[in-house]
């Protein structure tokens, strides 16, 4: 990363690696002691530390105590959790997160059944327990309070001495309609709003997005005086992790798959029109190349929540992995060069536009294992051997090292594309 020049990392803490039983046991000294270290080597090379609370795991503790993000219980321990972890790291840390994609962990988890804790019901899905048409809003309703209650530690206890800044990851999509007509107009403002407002209109207004009240009713819960007072204030910054677009299908007046239930807005997202893609497909399924929906998603958050502060936290290309692939199959990346440039050049356009973005992550710096694709799939600007662990750089690493240097990128940029001139 220093020889990259990056000048900031981010990572995530394991809940289950600092308190292995949650508030019902010790702190995990030796998972403290492991992530200073971490810290320490950062910071070292002037690389300051961009930290998650939760990334998807939990102790198992609180699975088998009270079904997790299903309790109001949660909200103490991850309040407990948080604080322990202002206070080993917080001198070290400026800018805390509390969740990584907690749209898409609850969704995944409690709807669909594919992300641990596997729970689902039909039409989504045939798990051994679960209600994918109320536990989803549950869950979600519990991780919103969880982060009020962590952000209100911190602001009160310490982010004075500390000066750092805490906010929330959301996963983002952008969503065009299937056609331009007014039903599926509605329907792509619907699919933002069951996506992104679900958890940002809350902790920005204090409620849950009209466009969710108005097809779920009583199965969102209600947030009290107290709570509203608690989620006011409760973001210095909003994280998007942004890769692709989609075409959003209005289901509530034709019949489309799963997406004809007001769990999921009565919305179906597809990436293909009359046989053709929404943009070049990449190796994992529903990702397009569509840079434009950078530019129009960062406007469409500055619109919605008063231009508060945003950084994109994640954005990346995917390559297909194989046992059969070597290296050099995988080194002159240029479909990924490509990526980056066209998405950075659309996120300039935001900017340029008054959009408040103060930073950007790639996703990734090596290759890595991936949440369920395992080592299928290749995010990486490094690329790793993963039998001897030896890190090649892609043309990827090389062009964003010279892009980090200024704008003129052209001469590492393979002749076969465009140079695009981007804007630091």
């Amino acid at each position: 990363m220093h020889s990259l020049g990056v000048n900031s990392y981010r990572f995530s803490v394991s809940w289950s690696r600092i308190l292995p039983r949650g508030r019902f046991g010790e702190v995990n000294t030796e998972g403290v002691s492991f992530y200073n270290k971490v810290l320490d080597a950062i910071l070292l090379k002037g690389i300051q530390p961009f930290v998650t609370l939760s990334h998807y795991d939990i102790p198992q503790e609180l699975e088998d105590r009270y079904g997790a993000w299903l309790s109001p219980q949660i909200q103490d321990d991850f309040a407990y959790y948080a604080e322990i972890c202002f206070e080993a790291f917080g001198e070290k840390v400026k800018n805390w997160s509390t969740f990584n994609e907690p749209n898409a962990m609850v969704d995944h988890s409690y709807k669909m059944g594919l992300y641990p804790r596997g729970r689902c019901s039909e039409p989504y899905g045939s798990c051994s327990s679960g209600n994918s048409h109320t536990e989803p809003f549950i869950a979600a309703h519990n991780v919103i309070l969880s982060h009020a209650a962590a952000v209100d530690i911190y602001k009160n206890k310490f982010q004075e001495k500390q000066g750092g800044s805490i906010g929330i990851v959301i996963s983002t999509t952008w969503f065009e309609p299937y056609m331009d007509t007014p039903i599926d107009r509605l329907a792509a403002d619907r699919a933002k709003a069951f996506q992104i407002a679900w958890f940002l209109d809350p902790i920005v207004y204090g409620a849950y997005p009209p466009e969710m009240s108005q097809i779920l009713g009583s199965r969102l819960p209600i947030f009290s005086s107290i709570e509203k007072r608690k989620l006011k204030d409760s973001l210095d910054f909003i994280g998007i992790n942004h890769y692709t677009s989609l075409y959003a299908k209005d289901c509530m007046f034709y019949a489309c798959d799963l997406g004809s239930f007001g769990t999921s807005g009565y919305v179906f997202g597809v990436g293909y029109k009359n046989g053709v893609p929404i943009g070049p497909e990449t190796a994992m399924s529903n990702f397009y190349v569509t840079p434009h929906g950078l530019e129009k998603l960062v406007l469409y958050v500055m619109e919605r929540y008063k231009n508060v502060p945003m950084i994109i936290t994640e954005n990346g290309y995917a390559q297909k992995s194989g046992s059969n692939l070597l290296a050099e199959d995988f080194v002159n990346d240029e479909d990924r060069v490509e990526y980056f440039s066209s998405y950075l050049t659309s996120l300039s356009k935001a900017i340029r536009k008054g959009a408040d973005v103060r930073g950007y992550f790639i996703w990734s710096v090596l290759d890595n294992f991936e949440w369920l694709y395992g080592y299928s799939m290749r995010f990486g600007l490094y690329h790793v051997d993963y039998n001897t662990m030896r890190r090649t750089p892609k043309l990827s690493a090389k062009w964003y090292r010279q892009f980090l240097k200024g704008p003129n990128i052209t001469n590492v940029v393979s002749t076969t594309l465009k140079p695009t001139r981007l804007l630091k």
